[in-house]
């Protein structure tokens, strides 16, 4: 009887960065093999707070009876990698809105009813600064709690939109070296500097590598996804270019080129905003409060009013209307610069 030898017996694995086994031996057991991906792009076990924990188990069985509605706060939590399901999530809110609902009674009445009380303060008021305590402060902690994620995702968006320009130019620069399209978001989830277009191309590439989607279910996936509506319509244009038989090459080329002028036309918008700003702070801050200082200064003077209303009056101006609007004016100028920052 003829022995025939077994072809996969000497077969070698090629090694490459992602894949690290060694050559099968007789008997030995080949394990799974190892893939690296970039941190936060493996799926893990969501891990709560000790304090989400909490409200999970006092407020788990409501919040997941109320799971169907939750639609849209669970898009926005994926939107936002806020690594927390929407019942949890709901969980949390409802029990920090209770926990400030008695934080904001107990407010109302030390305040408002007993310190307010000793100060002589009519019961009209004491009882609006109460009920003001007991109502604002649930409102605001439900509502701000509710926006979280939608804020966030609000902000990975700005993100995606001002790097995608120079993102693109990254893209565009593999694609001409024939470098294939899952190759290119993989590198593109390493380079750090694209802020939130690398955390989107990292989820690209655990989906392919770990998930063992195909790229462009992958594409997809990260397209109905992505907060930004920039980058959906440049991952779908992939989708369909792919699809219909064209060639990556020449629409990331095309795509490189459009997103250029835009952020060139961005700049120019927010330099003729800031222009309008310097113009705007040099009047309202600078020669306004000099012009009505002067002025109360001399009808104090002049006048035959009530001085000490004036000077009252002068130190309201000088030491908060004028640090104020100071502080307004750089907040906004800085934030408009942070926004604009690559």
């Amino acid at each position: 009887m003829v022995e025939v030898a077994d072809p996969f017996k000497n077969v070698e694995v090629r090694r490459e960065e992602y894949l690290r086994t060694r050559a099968a031996q007789d008997g030995q057991f080949m394990g799974p093999h190892l893939i690296r991906m970039t941190k936060g792009a493996l799926p893990e076990y969501i891990k709560l707070t000790p304090y989400q924990d909490f409200c999970w188990r006092l407020m788990g069985g409501w919040a997941s009876a109320k799971s169907n509605d939750n639609q849209a706060l669970d898009d926005a939590l994926l939107k936002a990698h806020m690594k927390i399901r929407a019942e949890e999530y709901m969980a949390y809110v409802m029990t920090s809105t209770i926990l400030a609902a008695v934080i904001g009674i107990a407010i109302g009445i030390g305040v408002g009813i007993v310190l307010m009380g000793f100060m002589g303060v009519a019961i009209i008021v004491r009882i609006m600064i109460a009920a003001l305590a007991i109502i604002l402060l649930p409102m605001m902690a439900y509502f701000l709690l509710m926006g979280s994620p939608a804020s966030k995702a609000k902000g990975r968006a700005r993100d995606i939109d001002k790097r995608l320009a120079a993102a693109m130019s990254f893209i565009s620069a593999m694609a001409s070296a024939d470098v294939n399209i899952d190759v290119i978001f993989k590198e593109l989830s390493r380079q750090k500097v694209y802020g939130e277009i690398a955390a989107e191309a990292a989820w690209i590439t655990r989906d392919t590598e770990l998930l063992g989607s195909d790229i462009l279910t992958a594409i997809k996936t990260a397209a109905r996804r992505s907060p930004s509506a920039k980058f959906q319509d440049f991952l779908q244009g992939v989708i369909t270019t792919s699809t219909s038989g064209g060639q990556l090459k020449p629409y990331f080329l095309l795509k490189a080129e459009e997103y250029q002028k835009e952020n060139k036309l961005a700049l120019k918008s927010q330099m003729e905003t800031l222009g309008m700003l310097a113009e705007s702070f040099v009047t309202v801050v600078v020669a306004f409060p000099l012009f009505l200082v002067l002025i109360m200064a001399i009808m104090a003077i002049v006048g035959g009013g009530d001085s000490s209303f004036m000077l009252t009056m002068l130190y309201v101006i000088v030491l908060m209307m004028i640090p104020v609007s100071q502080f307004g004016f750089i907040f906004v100028i800085w934030n408009m610069s942070k926004e604009s920052a690559m």
